[in-house]
């Protein structure tokens, strides 16, 4: 009696081997591919979902008439003989000085029909605080502004009035909020937006492009689109003046 194989036998099995080991393969292949396919889509819906340029205006939360479609606060007459625009961050020790010195002329301006005034709040500020101050201020200065613009120069003066030094913490959202409730600002919607930060995406979209503008610095003021960088913005009420000649 033979002890050797039966060579078909061997045959058959090999082949039934290298089926299986070409049904493993083919499955793993599509495995790696579905995986693929899945981290594709997340990474490019995270970057859909970060991406400030990705932004449009009709995805922002409504923002109402005071806020233009380059992301400034608009405050007075758009007809107005004289338009300001003030780019500013509510962390620049600077941009205190500034609306120390001016905001009352610029309420003023804005309130006698004599001047438009457009408030470019930024935030490149975030690394001069320990909890990203100039972004949720920046959120908060939408907020307000969608709320009630007439309101609005106030809550301004009254965050600079208030600004944290540079260096540490900036304001809670809960102190952010009292600043807010503090000028008038009562509406619970105001509360409940500058705690859940809907415009974070938007304000770095509004900081990139008004820096990629060739603003270099904070306060920024133009007149009539053009920048003024002289000792008026910083001398008490020197803006009214040049305000003044400019609506000549």
């Amino acid at each position: 009696m033979s002890t050797g194989k039966n060579p078909l036998a061997a045959a058959e099995a090999a082949d039934k081997r290298r089926k299986v080991a070409i049904q493993i393969g083919v499955a793993a292949v599509l495995v790696a591919l579905i995986a693929a396919i899945g981290i594709g889509i997340a990474v490019n819906k995270s970057d859909s979902d970060t991406d400030p340029t990705t932004i449009t205006a009709a995805q922002l939360p409504a923002t109402g008439g005071s806020v233009t479609d380059t992301g400034t606060v608009r405050i007075g007459n758009p007809d107005a003989p004289v338009k300001v625009r003030v780019v500013a961050d509510l962390q620049c020790p600077a941009c205190q000085k500034f609306e120390a010195a001016n905001g009352e002329a610029l309420a003023q301006a804005a309130a006698d029909g004599t001047a438009v005034v457009e408030y470019q709040i930024i935030s490149f500020l975030d690394k001069a605080s320990t909890n990203q101050y100039s972004s949720r201020a920046a959120n908060a200065s939408f907020c307000v502004a969608k709320s009630d613009p007439s309101k609005y120069q106030t809550w301004l003066q009254t965050m600079f009035e208030q600004q944290t030094p540079e260096g540490g913490a900036g304001h809670t959202d809960d102190e952010l909020v009292d600043i807010a409730t503090e000028v008038g600002y009562t509406d619970p919607a105001v509360a409940t937006c500058i705690r859940e930060k809907p415009y974070t995406d938007y304000v770095k979209q509004v900081t990139q492009a008004t820096l990629s503008s060739g603003v270099e610095s904070t306060p920024a003021v133009f007149i009539n689109g053009q920048l003024n960088q002289t000792d008026a913005i910083f001398t008490e009420n020197g803006l009214a003046a040049v305000i003044a000649d400019a609506a000549k």
